[in-house]
């Protein structure tokens, strides 16, 4: 159990720059918190319990302001940062090293039985605001970004933004009307060394046209000499 507790606190020094010591966190997280009452809750939760673990949860939102249902599966590392407003349904899944932030909302589409919210899967971030809703899977590495709504599944690797959430970038490339798109342009590389030459071409023009204007203005101010003197 205390190995569990210092790793749960040292999640939130790993991800959080804000965090400054260990009374801070065990006083001041209430992400860390409602992670302690969910695990109790969803013990008692799998031994057939409802009211009990229902009551601890609702226990939870009202001293931290997040809603875990007991019946959800957290996984390891699971850091919710300013959780104000997050809401994990009965069904939901949650894979190991999850990130998810304010207002974050992983919930289902309707009325239907069984399973009926999202798995998410292990190293996925989660943005603000963010409501991903329906017994679908967000791959493993992805991300969601702020104010998105995805409505459907999310392949590993993957960044999501928009209402609905749509995929823009698939394992490092992106993504236009669906598909991945390859980047064929390999002649557009960087070139330091032509960068240097034409810089030095251009600072060369510079000085070019400044020569050219002082002996225009040197020619005129002979001429003007030579008036006067005549």
């Amino acid at each position: 159990m205390f190995d569990g507790i210092k790793k749960d606190i040292q999640v939130i020094f790993d991800r959080d720059p804000a965090a400054r010591s260990v009374v801070e966190v065990l006083c001041c997280y209430p992400g860390l918190h409602v992670i302690w009452f969910h695990r109790l809750a969803h013990r008692l939760y799998k031994r057939g319990w409802v009211l009990l673990p229902r009551m601890i949860s609702n226990i939870a939102r009202f001293l931290t302001g997040i809603e875990i249902h007991p019946g959800a599966t957290v996984g390891k590392g699971l850091f919710i940062d300013h959780g104000m407003g997050v809401v994990i349904g009965e069904t939901a899944e949650i894979g190991d090293n999850v990130t998810l932030y304010q207002g974050v909302t992983l919930g289902g589409t309707g009325k239907e039985k069984g399973k009926r919210h999202p798995t998410i899967g292990s190293n996925v971030v989660i943005a603000t605001g963010a409501k991903v809703l329906g017994s679908f899977k967000v791959g493993d590495n992805s991300k969601i970004g702020a104010g998105s709504v995805v409505l459907s599944e999310v392949p590993p690797n993957s960044t999501v933004v928009g209402i609905p959430g749509k995929v823009v970038i698939k394992d490092g490339n992106k993504v236009v009307d669906g598909k991945v798109e390859v980047d064929l342009a390999h002649d557009v590389l960087p070139d330091p060394e032509g960068e240097m030459l034409w810089c030095m071409q251009r600072h060369l023009g510079r000085l070019e046209r400044r020569v050219i204007q002082l002996e225009e203005e040197l020619k005129n101010s002979d001429n003007k000499s030579v008036q006067q003197s005549e």
